[in-house]
């Protein structure tokens, strides 16, 4: 197979790490921030186990930002706390391949870390925004089980054969995209079953590029 020509990344727990909040998502740092914390973990508590609502929580969960103002949760959430290496390896990678993020956190966080760190493209849900404040209105770009779905329609969008992509994430709702790909890597796992299908786990960004790098010499 040879070179990559991609390396997409998950964001919550992976990219970006919001300590003290379920999963360390940008959902739960956003409720956190909007003051609605307890009631958007009574949500998760309620939904988590039912892969059918997800759609449903999504919902939900956005309708308690409702009239806040974005700027309010701007200023508790930016700068992201990032992973450790995150900016360095991102910017080895910068130039060489089509760098991509796809979450199922919020476009909020997700176009900012693409904006901050020069990436090509981010694809998260959507909480809707009118005249500086959250609707409460919501859209779903990715499917908290379906982001190989996604992923299939990226490639086909770019031209990238799916055995040329690396995928980086953290959680079990990673595992299906991670399958697909030709190079999946799993950073600081917080379920075993990645360990089952990662081709590799890293503990630290900075271990990323030169894993890449042997990867593309190794094939």
């Amino acid at each position: 197979m040879g070179k990559l020509a991609a390396v997409v990344f998950d964001l919550d727990g992976t990219l970006v790490r919001y300590h003290g909040v379920e999963f360390e998502s940008s959902w739960g740092a956003i409720a956190a921030a909007a003051g609605v914390r307890e009631d958007s973990e009574k949500l998760l508590a309620e939904y988590l186990p039912r892969r059918d609502a997800y759609r449903e929580w999504v919902a939900q969960d956005a309708a308690l930002l409702a009239g806040i103002s974005v700027s309010q949760i701007a200023a508790h959430i930016f700068p992201p706390p990032y992973a450790h290496g995150v900016r360095e390896a991102v910017a080895a990678l910068r130039g060489k391949y089509v760098l991509g993020i796809i979450s199922s956190g919020v476009n909020l966080v997700a176009d900012y870390v693409k904006d901050d760190l020069g990436f090509d493209f981010a694809l998260a849900n959507r909480i809707l925004v009118e005249n500086g404040r959250f609707t409460g209105d919501s859209e779903i770009v990715v499917d908290l089980w379906s982001k190989d779905e996604v992923l299939r329609e990226i490639a086909v969008e770019r031209g990238i054969p799916l055995d040329a992509m690396c995928f980086v994430g953290d959680h079990i709702n990673d595992i299906p995209v991670m399958r697909i790909v030709g190079l999946p890597v799993a950073v600081n796992p917080k379920d075993d079953e990645l360990l089952q299908v990662a081709a590799h786990v890293i503990s630290d960004f900075s271990e990323l590029p030169p894993l890449i790098s042997q990867f593309e010499r190794d094939n």
